[in-house]
């Protein structure tokens, strides 16, 4: 198998990527066997000549004049982002969005699983979620290490998403994202990601304004 180049990928690059792949999937699902990259680009929201200068950091991949084998650039990109296995997840913060994501099943089909949903209200204890039973934040660090846990999703008021980070990382958790509306901090050797779905709606409105201000009265 040829390996992927040695050299570091742009985040950018890494984020279009997951999105190749998610399409290469649901194409493979679909019995396709080859995909064109005018196809694969216009699928995944990008110009063939990005798709190209992407998929450049994988080595070869594609046959002038044939395309990509679909099953065989997935399993490069699955690779390469570290999901071609399942990787165990741990969550706290049962409210409404850390319900609704317990409760996806797309990440189940991604490479994620999670082994672990946790929460301080007694009301939510016990309660089953997408297959999985909630449990009192009290056994976080059990079931981090028995399940061997690299991933955590903090779904929690801003308040406590600190000492829940500190927790996480202290029990070997070493990526984290964060849907608290704070910025956490996290020792070395763990990623934190921020994803802040008020600070996205306002740039969409700043957006929307702009093309307001520049139509014609």
């Amino acid at each position: 198998m040829i390996q992927p180049r040695p050299r570091t990928i742009p985040e950018a690059t890494v984020a279009r990527l997951a999105v190749y792949l998610r399409v290469l999937s649901s194409l493979a699902d679909g019995g396709r066997g080859t995909v064109s990259s005018g196809e694969l680009a216009a699928a995944a929201g990008v110009n063939p000549a990005g798709l190209r200068k992407d998929l450049s950091h994988l080595g070869p991949c594609g046959v002038r004049g044939v395309g990509y084998e679909v099953g065989t650039l997935r399993d490069r990109i699955a690779g390469v982002l570290g999901v071609e296995r399942s990787r165990a997840c741990v969550l706290v913060g049962i409210g409404n969005l850390g319900s609704a994501l317990a409760d996806y099943a797309g990440f189940g089909s991604r490479g994620f699983e999670f082994v672990g949903l946790f929460d301080v209200a007694v009301a939510r204890i016990g309660q089953r979620i997408g297959g999985h039973t909630v449990h009192p934040l009290d056994e976080l660090e059990q079931v981090v290490g028995a399940a061997g846990a690299t991933i955590g999703v903090i779904t929690t008021p801003a308040d406590v998403a600190q000492s829940v980070c500190d927790r996480m990382a202290a029990a070997g958790v070493r990526s984290i994202l964060n849907f608290a509306p704070v910025t956490l901090t996290a020792p070395a050797g763990v990623d934190v990601r921020k994803v802040d779905l008020s600070v996205e709606l306002q740039v969409l409105a700043f957006l929307g304004q702009q093309r307001l201000v520049g139509e014609p009265a």
